[in-house]
């Protein structure tokens, strides 16, 4: 349940490590709200939350064979995917919920005269964002000096000078540097870089027949771009392929997602500057961080070194007119969303209808708040807290979280297939989880970001750029652990392992996850295996490669790793033979991970939860028991909902499982769940003898 990857994998280094992509050491930012005038939140126009209905049970299938069915079939049913989305279900309502207090507040934001601080930054995206009359009026001006500056390259110095001043403006999609702490002491940040430059979402794309259809029509969409920004048709259409042969080239020495996220020591390679140089003698990275405007590291890790040797000869060996069109392409499409709508809409035939099956676009209003929350989140997300989460929440959470926590360490204390030795270190990395929860302690100080009613497009730029200049001036400095890599009105949660911490959004603290009217059971069933979730990835096949302070460090005994490997084999095996109607399977490798986390998670909750009504007659709510109300909402967790490109999408690049699957891969390894709905041995929903698994 980790941050969703971004386009470009130099910063997915920090994001797939839940590490706050862009800081510097900040002081507390004031209350700038203090002297305007008071929000009072509409709660009656927000979207209903999405609560466990025993309505929802279809008595038609059998729990034990189908659990994900026997929960979620009639709500799937009636819930298809809206037009403007591409998935639907748990997590999308309590986001389009979230989306709902947001627009309120960018309104109220807009309308204050005279606003500051976190406020005016919001009101002047909203307001210059749903100015749609003026940004029609501008086209492609907007770009016009970028485009001519582009035109004018003439050979590979040029290049260079370009690819190293766009970095330094927080636009560095091909090469650039990002903070990350350092996996030998993760209390210091050090710079990191890695490889991007890619169109599409991952380098099978390029590559496997199956996506032949989508290479085409990325082709096809290349050349409408370069025609919208000014190339003639034919030009345009013979630029593309070139775009495309530029792009494979990279795909081919690229790392997939799939064996990053199995394989984290990929992102941890430090080497000298001058080392750094002799591997790119054309890219000196001397240079570029003089041109970054940060002092010359001792050390950097270079992620995918192949990929730099790469880059570095096509400097020399690819024309470079076939660089310019490469260029202005990402130049022109990485904007369009703050274009006209000329170059709105061709943006979203092919990077949401074409590669994700969504049927509309979403409204402006909708996708103003997406690039608030992507270019000033915690500025939104500091108005948010403010009226969308009550205290009682997290009082409510820190008791959940202290129990999962005395579960989970009981559990490891109980492990029969591990040696003291090595439980002595697993249980020291659990005492010293730390714990977020809500909204940050000190919010992101945002002085400095100059933004205006005058330009969209001018004051994203603006943003982009500060963000990376906070972001790279923290290379060499502490580690800010006040800092989070999730802004609150973010449905989701995630554990950083270079941090040892579990961080729980306020956004998600909602119905069907969090209910502070609910029972114990409920609660538990929905954030409890959440919070057990992330406590468990400090144990998955990678966050277990990190220690309690967060370096990078082997804690195991020859013989534990041997016997861990062994159990995640069979959760592998488990996950690889879960089929889709059509045929296609699941990767138990690429999302084994997610896969540890959910039945580590939901075990220490369930564990949790009999503890914490122990002794407490059982209620048999609605007629159903409270272990069966606790499986019951796990699985309401993940009802959700996919248009058929999105899942083709997600089978390659996602290394969560789809949501059908997750509802059922867990308590199928339960037996407290075959007890709970009277299966039997050789149900489907049993998985018993060597077939169970049982890591954490």
């Amino acid at each position: 349940m980790r941050a969703p990857a971004p386009r470009l994998l130099l910063l997915s280094l920090a994001v797939t490590l839940a590490v706050t992509a862009c800081g510097r050491d900040q002081a507390p930012a004031t209350d700038s709200t203090a002297a305007q005038p008071s929000f009072v939140l509409d709660e009656a126009s927000l979207p209903p939350v999405n609560r466990f209905q025993p309505s929802d049970l279809d008595d038609t299938i059998n729990a034990c064979v189908d659990f994900a069915g026997y929960v979620n079939a009639k709500f799937l049913a009636a819930n298809p995917v809206p037009a403007d989305r591409t998935n639907w279900g748990a997590f999308e309502m309590l986001d389009e919920r979230s989306t709902a207090v947001q627009h309120q507040l960018a309104q109220h934001a807009a309308s204050l005269e005279d606003a500051t601080g976190v406020e005016k930054l919001v009101g002047d995206f909203w307001a210059t964002g749903m100015d749609e009359a003026k940004i029609n009026a501008q086209g492609i001006e907007p770009l016009k000096d970028e485009l001519a500056a582009i035109d004018a390259l003439s050979d590979t110095a040029g290049l260079v000078d370009w690819l190293q001043r766009t970095a330094a403006r927080g636009q560095g999609f091909l090469l650039g540097v990002a903070a990350m702490p350092d996996f030998q002491d993760s209390s210091i940040n050090i710079a990191v870089t890695g490889q991007g430059g890619l169109g599409l979402p991952d380098t099978p794309y390029y590559t496997d027949d199956k996506h032949a259809a989508i290479r085409e029509a990325y082709v096809a969409h290349i050349a409408r771009v370069l025609e919208l920004s000014g190339v003639p048709a034919d030009e345009a259409a013979r630029q593309a392929r070139d775009v495309m042969a530029f792009e494979t080239r990279l795909a081919k020495v690229s790392k997939s997602r799939a064996e990053f996220s199995r394989d984290v020591s990929l992102y941890y390679n430090p080497m000298q500057v001058a080392d750094a140089d002799k591997l790119t003698p054309n890219f000196p990275w001397t240079k570029f961080f003089e041109v970054q405007g940060i002092e010359q590291p001792k050390l950097f890790s270079v992620s995918v070194p192949d990929f730099f040797r790469e880059v570095d000869a096509m400097l020399v060996d690819v024309p470079v007119e076939q660089w310019k069109s490469y260029l202005r392409f990402h130049v022109v499409d990485n904007a369009s969303p703050y274009l006209s709508d000329e170059f709105v809409q061709q943006h979203f035939e092919f990077h949401n209808k074409t590669l994700s099956g969504q049927k509309e676009i979403k409204p402006r209003w909708k996708r103003v708040l997406a690039t608030i929350n992507n270019q000033i989140d915690e500025a939104m997300g500091q108005m948010y807290v403010k009226v969308a989460f009550p205290p009682e929440s997290k009082e409510r959470m820190e008791a959940l979280v202290a129990n999962l926590g005395e579960a989970l360490k009981e559990r490891i204390q109980n492990l029969e297939w591990m040696s003291d030795e090595t439980k002595a270190k697993a249980l020291e990395k659990q005492a010293a989880f730390t714990t977020k929860i809500g909204y940050p302690d000190k919010w992101r100080d945002w002085s400095g970001l100059e933004t205006s009613r005058d330009s969209y497009l001018d004051n994203v730029l603006a943003a982009q750029e500060f963000n990376y200049r906070w972001m790279i001036n923290k290379i060499g400095k502490p580690v800010d652990r006040t800092e989070w890599a999730m802004p609150p009105q973010m449905v989701n949660a995630y554990y950083n392992p270079l941090q040892n911490e579990i961080v729980f959004p306020a956004a998600i603290l909602q119905p069907p996850f969090f209910d502070p009217e609910a029972t114990d059971e409920m609660n538990y069933g929905g954030i409890g295996a959440v919070i057990g979730h992330e406590m468990s990835h400090g144990y998955d096949d990678q966050g277990s490669r990190f220690g309690p302070t967060g370096k990078f460090e082997n804690w195991w005994t020859e013989a534990d790793a041997a016997a861990f490997k062994e159990r995640t084999a069979k959760l592998i095996a488990q996950f690889d033979a879960y089929k889709l109607p059509d045929g296609r399977t699941l990767n138990g490798t690429h999302t084994l991970g997610e896969n540890i986390g959910d039945l580590g998670g939901l075990a220490t909750a369930y564990d949790a939860m009999k503890k914490a009504t122990q002794g407490q007659p059982d209620p048999m709510t609605d007629g159903l028991t409270r272990d069966q109300r606790f499986f019951l909402n796990w699985a309401t967790v993940w009802r959700r909902n996919f248009t058929p490109e999105e899942l083709s999408k997600r089978l390659v690049t996602d290394e969560h499982a789809l949501a059908q699957f997750r509802a059922i891969g867990a308590p199928s390894n339960l037996p407290a769940f075959a007890e709970a709905f009277n299966c039997k041995p050789g149900d489907p929903m049993v998985r018993d003898g060597d077939d169970r698994v049982i890591i954490w």
